[in-house]
């Protein structure tokens, strides 16, 4: 049985850029031939954004939890 080509397999739509933080505005990474994340923007950088901004799922289990997000939100 033939298979038979959809208009959908070709690259007629053009990608659109996800919506991004605006810290994150021109972040860019992907992945080389040997498995390892080449990112254009520095991973001390990345850390800082996400410690100000993401919660930690392990941490929200803590009874002082609320007390430690505002002490770091303070610094």
């Amino acid at each position: 049985m033939a298979t038979e080509k959809s208009s959908k397999s070709g690259k007629s739509k053009k990608q659109a850029k996800p919506r991004v933080h605006e810290a994150l505005r021109g972040f860019e990474v992907s992945i080389d031939t040997f498995g390892e994340l080449k990112s254009n923007l520095p991973i001390e950088k990345l850390n800082k954004f996400l410690n100000e901004n993401v919660d930690d799922k392990k941490l929200a289990e803590r009874d002082d939890y609320t007390e430690l997000k505002k002490s770091k939100k303070k610094k």
